[in-house]
């Protein structure tokens, strides 16, 4: 049996939530060792972890700012060769490191930007005693470290041109330091000029790759897999972004179309791939950050996977989602539309935004000023009260940075603003590049397409469905190719988040490259199918992980809580691990009555969430058909009361579309030295395991 067909049952956790007594600020790469412990005595098998890469002021773990980098804030200090005796002869070292322990004890969410500032002035100190950080010149342990870890050079070069502009985006850089080939990064790194700072960055990874590394080796020691998590996308800001331009479309921002819980999409603000040159390059880059993460893992989560398929892309000069789309993407051409009937006139009007006089004059009141306030963008179609934005006018965020100067107050300008933008998507057709068009996804709600006949609807109709149909052979077509390549690159078992996805070559392409999907109880449901029911355990995909929670929804207990529709249809739908008879598996003849099992589905549903709860709903998700079951610590802990927080909202790692000091700073309820001596938990999570 192949590994990733073993039934195998494990645990989901952030390495900053960590906590033991030697790491009391926050999780460090050594505790992972009593992690593991415990993971070994609860007989699990599988540790996945959050992405684990510097993402500098970003709490965010999928936010990188390398590819390859380890985050120096899991560095244990106390840990690094000769700290000791450093710290009993060096004044400023033992007062600093006296005062971040003072500072840091446990909480319950960490200070993310204090503890990374805190920790970085002490490395630094500990560097000074070095012998690159006295010379700078690298000892032969560091020259060796270097030399296997060809991407540092680029990173440190990349770290300390950040550190000198005052952590800012490269983007505001000097232009002779935004723009530089490898060739002058390289040359940078050479220079003597800098050569102690930029050995400060490669000996920090150094002692991060040997710190996670021991951690690891301690893991796999125990026949425990260790499951890493590959963030699809790279911070715009990144090492990545800036050193290999050619593989980064920085014109096009990713996110998501809108929908239901989003009526204006999803902007997460970074740059699509430009998979035409990582082809070119035989996808060189990705293959290298496989090959470096499988230093570490057994496993490893490819976020967003339909992002492979294909990407939601944004032009940078929109402020929301609505005018995006796919890349790649069958087009309509020109000419096509003329076939349909079309002609120039109306095919301006389908392509582009017309707006009336009148959503400018109902707010000013005043006809002349909204003559005046449109002139600054718009120019007026002859004979009509219908203005066009001028051809400089190139995305909703211009028209949110226009100053309206004293023509209108400042409310009104808001709501001015606010029609304007919302008349900017207000297309049938987008045109994404000349005379080559693509239906807007909220086409249908459009002013133009209300306009249109049955018969043109119908006409332009048939032609989308053409074109979703030659859509759907572009993205297979573009995953297969990736998939083939980088999944061959490494012996790492691939995992996909394939959430939301409703595109038909999805599982399909997953399945021919032996990549794991990912199945949320919670929302395993046939959602076509009338009453929306949820898909039986036995049912599942069994090339897939099945999971109670993911890091951005909420926990089970809050799951119970707060979403009773969806509780409600699950216990109805798993009576029986609830302990409600309702005879079905004997026969019509002695099902109980509809009336009966309502109410007593009703009546749990309504108790307060328990222990009990908690572990009948893990131990009915760990029986499904999929190879592993994996799901968050925090989900585990509820089968013990005492570890519960006054609140179950505190418990969830990160709410989407926020950004807090709250998010990603989760903390363990109590030590792992006594996590591992909670023998009842551990026979409960055992129970769980069995499966």
């Amino acid at each position: 049996m192949k590994e990733n067909e073993k039934k195998q049952t494990g645990v989901v956790i952030p390495l900053g939530a960590l906590y033991t007594k030697d790491s009391a600020a926050i999780g460090e790469y050594p505790d992972l060792k009593p992690f593991a412990d415990f993971c070994n005595d609860s007989n699990l098998n599988i540790i996945q972890l959050l992405p684990v890469n510097d993402t500098g002021t970003q709490s965010s773990p999928y936010s990188g700012l390398s590819a390859f980098a380890l985050h120096p804030i899991y560095i244990r200090i106390k840990d690094i060769p000769n700290f000791e005796s450093q710290l009993k002869s060096d004044k400023k070292l033992n007062k600093l490191y006296s005062e971040f322990c003072e500072k840091y004890k446990y909480t319950q969410r960490y200070n993310y930007d204090g503890i990374l500032n805190d920790k970085i002035a002490i490395l630094k100190q500990l560097y000074e005693e070095t012998t690159p950080g006295k010379t700078g010149k690298a000892d032969d342990e560091l020259s060796k470290w270097i030399k296997a870890n060809s991407w540092i050079k680029i990173y440190a070069v990349y770290k300390n041109l950040k550190w000198n502009y005052m952590q800012a985006s490269w983007k505001t850089w000097h232009e002779n330091d935004q723009h530089k080939t490898e060739e002058e990064i390289l040359a940078l790194w050479n220079k003597m000029a800098f050569k102690k700072e930029h050995l400060f960055y490669a000996w920090l990874q150094m002692i991060a790759e040997r710190q996670f590394s021991d951690a690891v080796s301690y893991v796999h020691s125990l026949g425990i897999k260790l499951k890493g998590d590959m963030p699809i996308l790279m911070n715009e800001d990144s090492c990545d972004a800036w050193a290999y331009p050619q593989f980064f479309n920085q014109n096009l921002r990713a996110g998501s179309p809108a929908d239901g819980g989003n009526p204006s999409g999803q902007n997460w603000g970074f740059p699509i791939y430009n998979w035409k040159n990582l082809k070119a390059e035989n996808y060189s880059w990705w293959k290298k950050r496989l090959i470096e993460a499988s230093k570490y893992y057994d496993a490893y989560r490819l976020d967003h996977i339909l992002g492979f398929f294909r990407i939601w892309a944004i032009p940078d000069s929109d402020c929301n989602a609505l005018t995006g789309h796919t890349e790649p993407y069958a087009a309509i051409k020109r000419e096509d539309l003329y076939e349909l009937g079309f002609d120039d006139n109306r095919i301006r009007w389908l392509s582009k935004p017309h707006i009336p006089t009148g959503i400018v004059e109902d707010i000013t009141w005043n006809h002349e000023a909204a003559h005046n306030i449109l002139k600054l963008l718009c120019t007026k179609l002859e004979g009509e009260e219908l203005w066009l934005f001028n051809s400089n006018v190139k995305g909703s965020a211009q028209i949110a940075d226009t100053d309206f100067g004293e023509l209108c107050s400042e409310d009104a300008a808001i709501r001015i603003k606010n029609a304007l933008i919302n008349k900017w998507s207000d297309i049938t057709l987008l045109e994404v590049t000349k005379n080559k068009f693509v239906p807007l996804w909220t086409y249908g709600s459009s002013t133009s397409w209300g306009t249109l006949n049955d018969q043109e609807k119908s006409a332009l109709q048939k032609c989308f469905d053409a074109l979703n149909a030659k859509n759907e052979k572009l993205w297979k077509k573009q995953a297969g190719e990736i998939f083939e390549a980088i999944t061959k690159a490494v012996k790492m078992i691939p995992c996909g988040e394939d959430l939301g996805v409703n595109i038909e070559c999805v599982p399909q392409t997953m399945k021919e490259h032996s990549i794991l999907g990912l199945r949320v109880v919670r929302w395993c449901r046939n959602w076509n199918e009338e009453g929306q029911p949820y898909v039986p355990f036995a049912d599942y995909e069994p090339l897939s992980v099945t999971t109670t929670s993911v890091h951005d929804s909420s926990t089970l207990r809050e799951w119970w809580e707060e979403e009773k529709e969806s509780v409600k249809a699950f216990v109805a739908a798993n009576a029986e691990v609830f302990g409600i008879e309702t005879g079905a598996g004997n026969g019509p003849l002695f099902t109980a009555p509809k009336e009966e099992i309502e109410s007593k589905v009703n009546a749990m549903v309504n108790q307060p969430f328990s222990t009990k709860i908690a572990q009948n709903i893990l131990q009915a998700s760990s029986t499904a058909a999929s190879r592993w079951f994996i799901s968050p610590l925090q989900d585990f802990l509820y089968m013990d009361k005492s570890l519960w927080l006054e609140k179950a909202s505190d418990e969830r790692i990160n709410v989407p579309g926020t950004v807090t000091e709250f998010n990603w700073t989760y903390r363990l309820p109590c030590t792992l030295e006594e996590l591992c001596k909670n023998q009842e938990l551990i026979g409960k999570i055992k129970k769980v395991a069995e499966r």
